[in-house]
């Protein structure tokens, strides 16, 4: 530790015990003191998930001082916040390693409506994912908010936000009513959105946080109108109330379908896709990866928790809607991820991507818990919850990845990029295992989870109807045409990033990004691979969600030991990581043994004959818009495009291409065209009389007496 670090940690300490800020300790020190004490009766597990909890609003406390102290934020606050991902995961895996459950009730909320907690394995799989990321993010976070010290954004924002960003995401999962999960929900879309325009001095990024915020209240809307279907059935608005509800197919579907509106939209999921990638690119790099790899995440907790749990029997006719939704989702999101030329951009459309396949799982496990196949829904199921926690993985991996890119280049475009493995080797190494996991490829996370979807769809011989028999092949053809098109996409990505030669001159003077950075990446790396390595072991704990939810397991998993794993039956498939590994570490051994054996006597070094052409330079590569232009050409009709050549007065020829989303100009411009038509009829009410105003004030009282009569 050097001398201006002791200082700093000098000053620091001073600071907080200063008598100006002991007003602020002494309060926070009080409010911790009650919120352990409304959990002092309850389990293990859900202390220490409130531990989490309060260790999130410690960092929010610290990150308030930030403003005076920059680096208080890096010193304190942040790892606060890591060590609140910690303790999130350690009580999430207690709960699913003993199988257990705990709930309390807090003495807040309102007088006749107490917050409710509930831990039980559904919610431990989730804090898992929290925690996994939120560690991994913190520790990426300590070297990534060095360069805002020196800026005009504040510091106090940034760190409070994100500390209420996971508080919010901690509660969610814990809710155990419709009230406590509303606020929950409401404190993550709000603190979330003064993240998205943290850098509102850019008109791009405070239209996109105003999109993501009118979306965000429109989805929660849309889930507290079914919390009020499930409340009036149930007779109370805790959760316990609503599982015993006896609702009638219709407002069975009502609920359902306003779930799934609120829920998917929140998730990104086509055609309510188009705020995700105008969002998630522009919040800063370590929030990119918290949104897109946990946000969507909890939003597939919510729909979870509602349908599977609270709205009672299912219908085979919403799971053909999840798996027609998400088979569009994936194949439409990967199309647009392909043809992106900005990276952030590319890997928010990736998102609905993954997303969809997800949906596509649970789909497969409405269908066949409806028909009378709960095994095979509980695969169904197991296998989406697996997909969720890959795709935490493997998408924050890649986030975090471009934002060391961003932070070394100041370059989002790919077209600026090329050759980058070489003056960024760490991000280079752990982005290539990025790109392999999600790109399905074994052993790596990705290749496990969408293999049980796999399994699951390939058992649909079992459904009686034909109809049902036939859909559910043809999702599967979209799935492997979707896997197909996400390789070809971050081959793309790699190669033009990583490989080659440099575009531009801020990529020739990369450097290497700081430890904490490539530390954070690591982690993640690391976990990709052993999720990949270790399928049994996570089969086993999320089998007690499976269990819970439908009131069966997948048995047969590790039927035939750990190293093997067996989904339906050994007869009918089987996996086994550790020796896919094995065999490919001989492969490569064998192969470099060849090499240096045989191939030394056979290379001669000299010049190399360049046929009389000039050296390569950069523009003679392969550009990003070059790579996805067969695959735009054939599905044109998807996409907006714009393609001309254009000359400037200088007389260079200039290649311009603009790709739009359809969606804007079917779903969002005549929703922003209707609103505006509607705000006009309200403005003439406007008149400026008083009698008349008070005259509408008496006709809305009259309304609202009858409604309440």
């Amino acid at each position: 530790m050097n001398t201006q670090e002791r200082a700093r940690i000098k000053e620091t300490v001073q600071t907080l015990i200063e008598p100006r800020s002991r007003v602020f300790h002494v309060s926070l020190a009080l409010a911790s003191l009650a919120v352990i004490l409304a959990f002092a009766s309850v389990g293990a597990s859900l202390a220490l998930a409130s531990l989490a909890v309060l260790l999130a609003f410690a960092s929010i406390g610290t990150s308030l001082l930030a403003s005076r102290q920059p680096h208080l934020l890096r010193l304190v606050a942040i790892p606060l916040l890591g060590l609140a991902g910690v303790v999130a995961l350690l009580a999430g895996l207690w709960t699913l390693i003993g199988g257990t459950e705990a709930s309390a009730v807090l003495p807040f909320g309102l007088p006749w409506l107490h917050w409710q907690v509930r831990l039980d394995p559904l919610a431990g799989v989730f804090l898992v994912l929290i925690g996994l990321v939120t560690g991994a993010v913190s520790l990426y976070g300590l070297d990534y908010v060095r360069h805002f010290e020196n800026g005009r954004e504040s510091l106090a924002a940034l760190g409070g936000f994100s500390g209420l960003f996971v508080v919010g995401m901690l509660l969610v999962v814990l809710a155990d009513d419709a009230f406590l999960f509303m606020v929950a929900w409401e404190l993550m879309s709000l603190s979330s959105y003064f993240l998205v325009a943290f850098q509102h001095e850019h008109a791009a990024n405070r239209r996109a946080a105003f999109l993501y915020l009118l979306m965000a209240h429109f989805g929660g809307l849309a889930i507290l109108l079914g919390f009020g279907v499930l409340a009036a059935f149930g007779g109370g608005f805790d959760f316990d109330a609503m599982r015993t509800a006896q609702l009638t197919p219709l407002w069975a579907g009502v609920a359902f379908g306003l779930t799934f509106l609120g829920f998917g939209l929140k998730a990104g999921l086509v055609p309510f896709h188009a705020w995700l990638p105008e969002a998630h690119p522009v919040a800063p790099s370590h929030i990119s990866a918290l949104m897109s790899g946990v946000m969507l995440k909890v939003a597939v907790y919510g729909f979870i928790r509602l349908v599977l749990d609270l709205n009672g029997e299912l219908h085979w006719s919403w799971g053909v809607i999840l798996i027609t939704v998400g088979s569009l989702s994936a194949l439409v999101g990967v199309l647009f991820a392909l043809i992106q030329t900005d990276l952030k951009r590319l890997l928010a459309y990736s998102s609905i991507e993954n997303l969809g396949i997800v949906f596509i799982a649970l789909g497969l496990t409405l269908l066949f818990a409806s028909t009378g196949h709960p095994n095979l829904a509980a695969l169904a199921l197991v296998a989406a919850l697996y997909h969720a926690l890959n795709h935490a993985l493997f998408k924050s991996l890649l986030f975090l990845g471009a934002g060391a890119i961003l932070h070394s280049t100041h370059e989002r475009d790919l077209e600026q990029m090329g050759g980058l493995l070489r003056r960024m080797p760490w991000t280079g190494s752990f982005f290539l295992i990025g790109c392999l996991s999600i790109s399905a490829l074994p052993p790596f996370n990705g290749f496990v989870s969408e293999w049980l979807i796999f399994q699951s769809a390939l058992q649909a011989w079992n459904l009686e109807s034909g109809v049902l028999r036939s859909l559910v092949p043809i999702a599967s053809a979209v799935l492997a045409l979707t896997g197909a098109l996400v390789a070809a996409t971050f081959v793309k990505v790699y190669g033009i990033a990583f490989l080659g030669q440099a575009r531009s001159r801020h990529v020739r003077r990369a450097r290497p990004s700081p430890k904490g950075m490539w530390a954070g990446q690591g982690v993640l790396a690391v976990l990709c691979v052993l999720f990949g390595m270790l399928p049994t072991q996570i089969l086993s704990l999320l089998d007690s969600v499976a269990a819970q939810l439908l009131g069966t397991g997948v048995p047969q998993a590790d039927a035939s030991g750990w190293l093997w794993l067996t989904p339906i039956s050994a007869e009918t498939a089987s996996y086994s990581a550790p020796l896919t590994i094995l065999l490919l570490a001989l492969i490569a051994g064998a192969a470099i043994w060849w090499f240096k054996r045989h191939a030394s006597w056979r290379v001669r070094r000299c010049d190399p004959w360049d046929c009389g052409f000039t050296p390569p330079t950069p523009r003679m590569q392969s550009s990003a818009a070059s790579f996805a232009q067969p695959i735009r050409r054939v599905f044109a009709l998807l996409f907006v495009i714009d393609e001309a050549l254009e000359q400037s007065a200088d007389g260079i020829t200039r290649y311009r291409l603009r790709v739009a989303d359809r969606a804007w100009g079917w779903l969002y411009l005549p929703m922003a065209r209707a609103v505006d038509a509607s705000s006009q009829q309200v403005a003439r009410l406007q008149s400026g009389n008083v009698r008349i105003y008070l005259g509408w004030t008496l006709a809305t009282l009259f309304v609202l007496l009858w409604i309440i009569a």
